[in-house]
């Protein structure tokens, strides 16, 4: 019996949810009883209606089903507030902590990272009882929160490094999802051993080419422009200059670019675009995931680029769905990060090193060549298509975890 401990989990729609959705639902068809410890959905605006949540004791906590597996939710929010989100954060891993002793007979936890002191309360359950814990290392904390420029105390971030060392030495194994994680994990190991590499992956039957992608024409136009998108979170592990700096620059030429989602840089990019009354950049709302699919496809070309202080602690999964498209990558980060990395010496994406001081330039170049070439666009979607088939299909990756698990229970 696996416990997942997750901040994050179905209905909820974010790309560890999904991750983790695909992970719990493989086990149980791989034998393995699964249960869910999570939140109310509360990261992005979802139909709450489409799934039936029970109520427990007067709202203290919600059951859900998700295709057989039983889910725990607590009530979690956003507050603007610094001492709400510590309050209501606090209150999740108490509950959280009380709903797991409830459930009998496990073998194994698991828990993503973010945030770091999830597996706190599963390293607890896990010793109280006596099974093993994973932690499953999708960023890395507290270099996230130091890269980010929000880690001000001293005090704090050395108390943080104490906690990173506890969980990695309390954890029975660690996985990680590319060689550089692993890396920067090693020398904060008493046994870096424990460290598995187990990449994210893509789910290829709802990701896949659309030949004529069904969208809202109001929003996404039928046109011959080169169609440049980014779609995900608009926050500060990404770079938005130098697309309002290529936007600048290709005014009149056939090029439309389009961000779509919310997150923490929304309100600076939206004010960016209307001050430099930049009409060839559309800015959108998220979009139902069904439609997603069909939005990808629409258009030519991907971006991602990588903010250079937070290069180094995560992966944007859209890369694979971007691929599983059969669509090209325009992406700006450095060597010896995982994006980086992972696209280099692939010919499915244009590669930008964030070090350059050349970068608008070169972004320049590429998108005038991309405008001229779009056979080469199509040969480039080709190329990531089949890496996807070979190596990070949901199918082959989560089996990876039910490998990893069954190992850990047989050990």
């Amino acid at each position: 019996k696996v416990l997942i401990h997750s901040i994050v989990f179905a209905p909820d729609a974010v790309s560890t949810a999904y991750l983790y959705n695909d992970i719990a639902y493989n086990l149980k068809k791989n034998g393995f009883e699964v249960e869910v410890l999570s939140t109310m959905p509360h990261y992005n605006k979802v139909d709450l209606n489409k799934t039936k949540f029970h109520k427990k004791f007067l709202g203290l906590y919600y059951i859900s089903d998700y295709k057989g597996i039983k889910v725990y939710h607590v009530p979690q929010k956003k507050y603007d507030s610094v001492l709400l989100r510590g309050f209501i954060m606090i209150y999740w891993h108490v509950l959280s902590f009380f709903l797991g002793m409830r459930i009998r007979n496990v073998d194994v936890i698991i828990s993503p990272s973010p945030p770091l002191t999830i597996a706190l309360v599963s390293i607890a359950l896990a010793k109280l009882k006596k099974t093993k814990f994973i932690y499953n290392v999708q960023e890395i904390y507290p270099d996230f929160f130091v890269n980010q420029g929000k880690m001000k105390s001293q005090f704090v971030l050395k108390i943080l490094k104490k906690l990173e060392r506890f969980v990695y030495k309390h954890s029975d194994s660690l996985i990680t999802i590319d060689q550089n994680f692993k890396n920067t994990l090693v020398p904060r190991m008493e046994n870096p051993e424990k460290i598995e590499i187990i990449a994210n992956f893509v789910d290829t039957e709802l990701y896949h080419p659309i030949d004529h992608p069904v969208v809202n024409t109001q929003l996404f136009p039928a046109s011959e422009n080169l169609k440049v998108m980014y779609a995900g979170n608009i926050g500060f592990a990404q770079d938005w200059d130098p697309l309002i700096e290529v936007a600048k620059k290709t005014k009149g030429m056939p090029i439309t670019y389009f961000v779509i989602g919310d997150g923490a840089c929304r309100s600076w990019l939206k004010s960016e675009i209307e001050a430099h009354q930049l009409n060839n950049i559309s800015l959108i709302d998220y979009q139902a995931r069904e439609s997603i699919p069909h939005v990808i496809n629409y258009a030519d070309l991907h971006f991602i680029f990588m903010n250079k202080k937070l290069e180094k602690d995560g992966l944007p999964s859209k890369v694979y769905t971007i691929m599983a498209c059969k669509k090209p990558l325009l992406v700006i980060s450095n060597k010896n990060t995982p994006l980086y990395d992972l696209l280099e010496n692939t010919d499915a994406a244009f590669l930008i090193e964030n070090s350059s001081n050349n970068v608008n330039e070169e972004l320049f170049t590429v998108l005038s060549e991309a405008l001229n070439n779009k056979d080469r666009l199509k040969q480039m979607g080709e190329k990531g298509f089949e890496m996807v088939q070979k190596d990070y299909t949901k199918e082959k990756v989560t089996e990876k975890y039910y490998n990893h698990i069954s190992n850990l229970i047989n050990h």
